[in-house]
C-alpha cells in the first residue's frame, strides 16, 4: 500500500488486470513449478544423492510452506474446500 489508506490502495488494486496481481504471479508460479512434476523421478534422483545433499535438499525447503499453501487455498476457495482439496491431496499421496 506504499503508505496509502486502504481505500485509495483496494481501488487501484482493483483497476489492475488479473495478469499484473500478486495473486496470479502465485498461482503462475505454482503451475509451472509442478508443470513437469513426477513423484516417481523424485524418488528415483533422491535415492542418488549422498546423504549430505539429501540433508542439504530438505533444508531447502522452508517448513511454512504447506502452511502458507493452505492459507492461500482458504483465501482463494474458502475454508471448507480447502480443507476438502488438503484431505484429498494427502489421500492421494498415500495412496
Amino acid at each position: 500500500m506504499r503508505q496509502q489508506d486502504a481505500a485509495t490502495a483496494l481501488q487501484e488494486l482493483s483497476a489492475l488486470p488479473l495478469e499484473k496481481r500478486y495473486t496470479w504471479r502465485v498461482a503462475s508460479a505454482l503451475k509451472w513449478g509442478f508443470a513437469d512434476f513426477d513423484s516417481a523421478c523424485i524418488a528415483l534422483d533422491f535415492t542418488t544423492l549422498s546423504e549430505e545433499d539429501r540433508t542439504k535438499l530438505r533444508a531447502a525447503f522452508p517448513q511454512d510452506r504447506p502452511f502458507q499453501f493452505c492459507r492461500m487455498l482458504k483465501a482463494i476457495f474458502g475454508e471448507e474446500q480447502m480443507e476438502r482439496m488438503i484431505r484429498e491431496a494427502v489421500a492421494d499421496a498415500k495412496g
